[in-house]
């Protein structure tokens, strides 16, 4: 009998999330290159990433859970996601952040990226035929919508929406370059609860994806908004985060403290 409570959606992820971690144990066990792996990699947690977020907006969407418990829900997925992608990344930015660190070359990031949005797409794709079973009151509605969804930009203007994203993903970048001062254990836990911060900031103006890969699976399918503006919000504005974000840290800020370091003293007599 379908059910409109949040125990099956639960099960939902926790199905995914078991599904794609035998599927990289696998990988791991059959694949001899790490090339391939990491590409692998890319596609099987860019899929998890993405199936979850699906599930996760569909309660949101509905009313199914208030905001604590979403808020909650993000920052438990959150630590799973962190806690099983390994060397995966399931963001464009990231990738191409690995090209300025000289971590990829330009082919083999072109490539990730790729996976990534194919894995998104075809998460998409599965999370629709999954709803399509119905397991639950809130997939039979949903697919009796023919899994309409609604745009979660809510800013006055597309620019407002790139701004929105854009500090969504500088926040986090920035997290993650600082989370190197502290201790391993801790990491996690730090870059979750940023990351949930995020999403409770940014969530009612532009559902803070802050994921351009992500954004295509769950975003871009939905009405409201061209393809062009979901592509200036959602992938433009993380992006230019990005950008921001590393040159902030890696260039602006050592560059202004061997300035002030430089700085001659001057004797008092």
């Amino acid at each position: 009998m379908a059910t409109n409570s949040i125990e099956p959606s639960i099960a939902c992820l926790a199905v995914i999330v078991l599904f794609c971690e035998v599927a990289r144990r696998v990988v791991l066990k059959i694949t001899s290159k790490r090339y391939y792996e990491g590409l692998l990699m890319e596609i099987i947690s860019t899929f998890q990433l993405c199936a979850c977020t699906h599930e996760l907006k569909l309660l949101g969407d509905y009313g199914i859970v208030d905001q604590q418990t979403g808020l909650t829900l993000t920052y438990v997925m959150t630590v799973v996601h962190l806690l099983t992608f390994r060397t995966a990344t399931s963001n464009p930015s990231a990738s191409l952040e690995q090209i300025y660190r000289r971590k990829l070359t330009i082919k083999s990031a072109i490539l990730r990226i790729a996976c990534q949005f194919l894995s998104a797409a075809v998460a998409k794709l599965v999370m629709h035929f999954t709803w399509s079973f119905a397991f639950s009151e809130l997939h039979l509605r949903h697919s009796l919508t023919g899994f309409e969804c609604v745009s979660a930009l809510h800013t006055s203007s597309v620019y407002d929406g790139a701004a929105v994203e854009f500090c969504c993903a500088f926040a986090v970048q920035s997290a993650v370059i600082k989370i190197q001062q502290l201790m391993p254990k801790y990491r996690v836990c730090f870059i979750a609860a940023v990351v949930t911060f995020v999403v409770f900031a940014g969530g009612p103006l532009t559902g803070a994806v802050f994921n351009p890969a992500l954004a295509f699976s769950i975003q871009f399918p939905c009405r409201g908004n061209t393809f062009l503006e979901n592509a200036i919000v959602y992938g433009l504005g993380p992006m230019l985060g990005m950008i921001s974000s590393v040159l902030l840290f890696d260039k602006a800020i050592p560059t202004l403290v061997k300035r002030v370091g430089r700085k001659p003293v001057l004797k008092t007599e």
